[in-house]
């Protein structure tokens, strides 16, 4: 599966209101929501929270994917936030966080979400952010999504 699938068009946000870790996920949590009405806003956010309370989900310089399991779903689901000005994270580097992929995967879905944590790991080490920084439309950075299956 493709990380554009993953990270549908309408669940990619250019320009993140938000400026802190909370404030962003239930952002981002609130546009998923918008392309997956079934799922539980709620359930999501706690989700999200119980696994950041375990270690922060900063994975790399300028990048946080946070992620949950959440119970009674198929499959993996996303959204993307780019922040300008960047938000404070608690990551290993202390440096604020531009780049923010949330990732909701049910219990059986255990397979996928590690693939897609590779696929997401393989876009940051390729250079990628650089051109999705850069981009003025939700569809460019789809385009450079799709590059990574």
């Amino acid at each position: 599966m493709l990380l554009s699938e993953i990270f549908n068009e309408r669940s990619i946000k250019l320009h993140l209101e938000a400026d802190t870790k909370e404030a962003v996920f239930r952002e981002l949590i609130e546009t998923m929501a918008g392309v997956h009405p079934e799922l539980s806003k709620t359930e999501i956010l706690l989700a999200i929270q119980d696994r950041e309370r375990k270690m922060s989900t900063a994975v790399a310089s300028d990048v946080a994917v946070p992620h949950g399991y959440y119970p009674g779903t198929n499959g993996v689901f996303g959204a993307i936030g780019i922040s300008k000005n960047g938000i404070e994270y608690n990551a290993l580097d202390n440096e604020p966080v531009h780049f923010v992929f949330l990732l909701v995967m049910g219990e059986s879905a255990r397979e996928e979400h590690l693939r897609t944590l590779n696929r997401v790991l393989s876009l940051i080490h390729s250079g990628a952010l650089v051109s999705m920084r850069r981009a003025k439309t939700v569809r460019e950075v789809s385009d450079i999504l799709s590059r990574f299956w």
